[in-house]
């Protein structure tokens, strides 16, 4: 779909940029994060992807909050009620009464404020990782302290526009160079350092709790149950205080909903908004996902230096992908210190897992492997699906030096000359049910 075109609502003298796009027969209201550019959105297939989907069931409405993007600056943070009057312009702009509000992150707090303000505007509420409020409170004691999140934006703020964001948002894509770019790019387009600052500290003292009783219209509430970038307690916290909210715990570590299983989001909220989830299934395959990581990463790190640990990191790479290409995988990604590759048989995938183990350790890495089959979701470049989650749940579960693979792989492989040790039952964090691992035999 081509991007479609940026317009302006007026609140008073300020100017909203806007964009409308999809055909559904449902008003969808988009509320993004803080930093965000309508237009240079669309420039990243896989959210040019999320967003062309969302269209074919909602008519969504995308816009800019004011200080970020195409829209006016006034040099100051907005109050809430001067946000909420900007959503009613551009509401009015396009013509409808009545939408759902799909808001992300910071977009949140004024989406919850509007909702309770203006239920007769609003059809139904929906939450990605979203808060209540920034900081830690009574009664709010898993936010940060002020002084932690001060030291966390200081952080950001000093790689503000060089796409380091990823890297504290969205783990197993730090390595992807054309989404660092990508996100590098929208947070310059989005707005400077000093406008992201002052944005940041005015947050610091958001705090909707009060309002949420208040709020009257279907809510869901979604939030991946890894997420390293939200705490998923800002959640559970929203929907045990917003009246009959739903809950939904997705699979997945990475914050950015395009990213990873995307289409589990996208699910949800058309199974909310329309009552049914379209019949269209993506393009599913069954393959044995192998995940590896280098343990005590970190550490190794610190002995090195930067330096010496990205010459090992791009040695390390460059290995692990002869070991996929010589067993027939497919290698789909580097993730900062560890792989993840498909294979068309599970003995095959575990052969490579052998080799990377041993070509890790003549190289001086100790790595350990995950290996599972199972039908994955294939991305165009990408794949994704709960084999991929539980891949990297049964590779969590090693030491250094092994190779973890689950019942299933090893069931496959009965007959072979691969030998295996048990290593009991488990429960694997985000999978159901307990999960039988096996080691792979020296």
């Amino acid at each position: 779909m081509a991007p479609p075109q940026t317009r302006y609502a007026r609140n008073g003298d300020v100017h909203i940029a806007y964009q409308v796009f999809g055909d559904g027969p449902i008003d969808l209201l988009y509320v993004p994060n803080s930093f965000s550019a309508a237009e240079y959105l669309w420039e990243h297939p896989s959210v040019a992807r999320f967003f062309t989907q969302l269209g074919t069931f909602a008519r969504v409405i995308l816009f800019d909050r004011r200080e970020a993007g195409m829209s006016d600056r006034l040099g100051r943070p907005a109050t809430l009620e001067e946000q909420m009057d900007d959503v009613t312009a551009v509401l009015d702009a396009v013509g409808t009464e009545r939408v759902g509000i799909y808001a992300m992150l910071e977009g949140g707090p004024m989406a919850m404020m509007f909702a309770a303000t203006h239920p007769e505007r609003t059809g139904a509420l929906i939450l990605y990782a979203s808060f209540a409020r920034t900081t830690r409170a009574p009664g709010y004691e898993f936010a940060q302290t002020a002084e932690e999140r001060r030291a966390r934006q200081e952080f950001l703020l000093k790689g503000w526009g060089d796409g380091s964001l990823l890297d504290g948002m969205a783990p197993n894509y730090g390595s992807d160079r054309r989404l660092r770019d990508w996100v590098g790019t929208l947070q310059r387009y989005a707005m400077g350092p000093r406008t992201a600052r002052m944005l940041n500290e005015a947050n610091e003292d958001l705090d909707v709790r009060p309002i949420l009783p208040a709020i009257q219209v279907p809510t869901l509430v979604m939030h991946r149950e890894g997420d390293v970038g939200i705490d998923i307690r800002h959640s559970e916290f929203l929907a045990s205080k917003i009246p009959g909210a739903r809950l939904r715990i997705l699979p997945g570590e990475d914050n950015f909903p395009f990213l990873g299983d995307y289409r589990s989001v996208l699910g949800e909220i058309e199974e909310f908004l329309t009552g049914a989830r379209s019949d269209a299934d993506p393009d599913r395959v069954l393959a044995t996902v192998l995940l590896s990581d280098i343990c005590r990463s970190t550490e190794r790190a610190a002995e090195l230096g930067d330096r010496a640990w990205r010459d090992l990191l791009r040695e390390h790479h460059e290995a692990s992908a002869r070991a996929v290409k010589a067993f027939n995988g497919r290698l789909i990604k580097s993730m900062g210190d560890g792989i993840l590759a498909t294979f068309d048989g599970p003995a095959r995938a575990i052969r490579a897992a052998e080799a990377l183990v041993e070509e890790s350790a003549r190289i001086g890495v100790d790595l350990r492997v995950g290996v599972h089959t199972g039908e994955i979701e294939l991305l165009g470049d990408d794949v994704s699906g709960m084999a991929v989650h539980i891949a990297a749940r049964v590779m969590a579960q090693g030491g250094p030096g092994e190779v973890i693979v689950s019942s299933t792989v090893r069931d496959l492989v009965v007959g072979s000359r691969l030998a295996f040790e048990d290593r009991g039952t488990h429960e694997l964090r985000g999978v159901p049910g307990d999960w039988r691992l096996w080691s792979l035999a020296p």
